[in-house]
């Protein structure tokens, strides 16, 4: 999508600037749909620097999203997803959900909500 979605766009800030973590999303892009719920920017970093310091091999990586972040662009370029998923037919994967930033601008179309997958 050369022109992301204003109304995503919207979205997106209001999650950064309430600090929420509860508004689900689902999302196109080539080649993937995605379930998963929004993060604000700051938070989606922590996550994911706490999962890489839990790593022998990943560690050194950590630091990367741990240093203090610049504040947000004025208008959000990214989404971020928390306790994400691909869907895949009827599954979503990973089975324990995963952390996932999209380029705004690659996402094709969007609703809100999570859709329905087994994980069998």
């Amino acid at each position: 999508m050369s022109n992301p979605d204003a109304l995503l766009v919207e979205i997106a800030a209001m999650v950064e600037s309430e600090h929420s973590n509860q508004m689900p999303l689902t999302v196109v892009v080539p080649g993937a749909v995605i379930t998963g719920r929004l993060a604000p920017q700051r938070l989606w970093h922590e996550r994911v620097g706490e999962v890489l310091s839990a790593s022998d091999h990943l560690k050194p990586f950590a630091a990367l999203f741990s240093q203090p972040a610049t504040s947000p662009p004025a208008r959000p370029t990214h989404l971020h997803l928390h306790v994400a998923r691909i869907l895949q037919g009827s599954y979503g994967l990973p089975h324990s959900g995963g952390m996932y930033r999209i380029a705004i601008a690659d996402i094709s179309s969007w609703t809100v909500g999570d859709l329905s997958y087994t994980d069998q």
